[in-house]
């Protein structure tokens, strides 16, 4: 009989699983370009999609290397049996995945390469990829013996809001040197796409598009127009009129009456 378990205990349950299973995935998979996962449950099975940059080497040879993981997550989640299926995916947009370049940053710093160099040849890859803005920032001991930070920016970037939210892609990891650990941030400012492939489907609140104006009823130069005066209809010009006479012979039987008074008296 399946035990009874409350909406917020499930929620905890599933975020403390989806966390290890994403930072397992992350120290195995490192060298690999893990990207993420997305966890699809079903009534029938599991379905974990692992997303990478070298999709073969996770597969490994003849599927060996999917197979050992999909059971060292079994194992550790105690899954029935062919009740869990792992999968794994390519990057489509390796440049605007900010996890893909992270790593790819900290395995240049760790091969040796200059901090300045490595950083500006990811900015460099980033912005040709179609994204519309990049940070980098690493942090730690990176040349003399008192730690420090490098920023380096390119492009547009947004902090705040729900836009920053939906926008950016971040990511943070720590390299293992010799000398101390350094940190790297890496954010990623996409662009709007309708399609939502390269970015998200909504626009940007403040963004302003300005039409240009249809062809039509541009005007190349000024010009004057010359209308005709309103032409008033023949009845209510005639009104007019009977309305003046009326008012005139008033005024004159008004007067002729003053005068005949005063002659009287």
């Amino acid at each position: 009989m399946a035990t009874q378990i409350s909406k917020k205990r499930k929620f905890v349950a599933d975020g403390v699983f989806r966390a290890e299973l994403n930072d397992f995935f992350m120290r195995e998979l490192s060298e690999e370009g893990y990207s993420g996962c997305d966890v699809r449950v079903t009534h029938a099975r599991t379905e974990i999609i692992i997303r990478a940059t070298h999709t073969q080497e996770v597969l490994g040879e003849k599927g060996r290397r999917i197979r050992e993981l999909t059971a060292l997550v079994q194992k550790r989640f105690k899954f029935p049996e062919n009740s869990l299926e792992l999968y794994a995916e390519k990057v489509q947009y390796r440049g605007l995945s900010a996890i893909a370049q992270c790593e790819s940053l900290r395995y240049k710093l760790l091969g040796g390469l200059a901090v300045r160099r490595a950083c500006y040849g990811v900015l460099r890859f980033v912005m040709e990829s179609g994204a519309k803005g990049c940070e980098v920032v690493v942090s730690g001991k990176l040349r003399a013996a008192r730690a420090k930070s490098m920023k380096f920016t390119d492009g547009f970037m947004i902090h705040s809001g729900q836009p920053a939210i939906d926008y950016v892609d971040y990511a943070v990891r720590h390299v293992m040197l010799r000398q101390g650990v350094l940190g790297i941030k890496v954010k990623i400012m996409k662009g709007w796409d309708p399609e939502g492939q390269l970015g998200p489907k909504k626009p940007l609140p403040d963004s302003v598009q300005i039409l240009e104006p249809p062809l039509d009823k541009i005007v190349a130069e000024p010009t004057s127009e010359q209308r005709e005066p309103a032409i008033i209809a023949a009845p209510a010009l005639q009104r007019r009129s009977r309305l003046l006479t009326r008012h005139r012979r008033m005024r004159t039987s008004s007067r002729t009456s003053s005068r005949w008074r005063s002659e009287r008296v």
